[in-house]
């Protein structure tokens, strides 16, 4: 694998991004492009007593498709933050690691973040701290299409490989979960989902995504 990963950022990203992150040396965040609507940028899939639950973070009104994703802004005019932390407490209040990580994911849902991307980036930072990686992380400052940095042959694209409309051949094979026993194992659900259910050893100490 090439020593440098390019990923977007996403809201609480699935388990696929974080296994490319976890074997990247150096984690490349895209902050250059433009918001695509139908992504994980503000969605993520948590496992809830009902099966796949899905968590979206409302945007302001206009004309967010394509607009810089450093500029999409977060509407509060619905409770979005209180119905996200109920829902997540409904699934993983028995999870083994829920008390361990409740408060600090509870914060990400009390500030009143102003930007989408700031949101995001915060919580990369929190995931690469619970999960000690030690590989630089860096934002691009100009974006490149994807011909275009494909001549460049220390950096993986993988931005746009991890959809919502599409299973990923990324995310991890197989770790406890909640509600195993209901619904088998439910694959490239969301970090929090592997937080909660294996803390920080997660992505070591279970199945491992393939190599891309």
């Amino acid at each position: 694998m090439r020593r440098a990963v390019l990923l977007e950022l996403f809201y609480w990203p699935p388990t696929s991004w974080m296994a490319l992150a976890q074997r990247a040396e150096t984690l490349w965040l895209e902050a250059c492009e433009h918001y695509q609507k139908g992504s994980y940028r503000n969605r993520c899939h948590i496992a809830g007593p009902n099966g796949i639950q899905r968590l979206s973070i409302p945007l302001q009104k206009g004309k967010n498709h394509q607009m810089p994703i450093r500029d999409v802004r977060i509407s509060y005019d619905e409770p979005w933050q209180r119905i996200h932390w109920r829902s997540i407490q409904t699934a993983y209040g028995n999870a083994p690691f829920f008390e361990h990580y409740a408060d600090a994911v509870a914060h990400f849902l009390e500030k009143p973040y102003t930007f989408l991307f700031d949101l995001n980036l915060e919580i990369v930072h929190f995931l690469a701290q619970q999960f000690s990686w030690t590989k630089d992380r860096d934002l691009t400052k100009d974006y490149v299409p994807a011909p275009l940095l494909s001549n460049q042959s220390a950096i993986q694209d993988m931005r746009g490989q991890i959809t919502p409309k599409r299973p990923s051949a990324f995310a991890l094979s197989y770790y406890p979960q909640v509600f195993e026993d209901r619904f088998g194992f439910l694959p490239d659900l969301s970090a929090l989902d592997l937080l909660f259910c294996c803390g920080p050893l997660g992505l070591n100490a279970w199945g491992a995504a393939p190599a891309p």
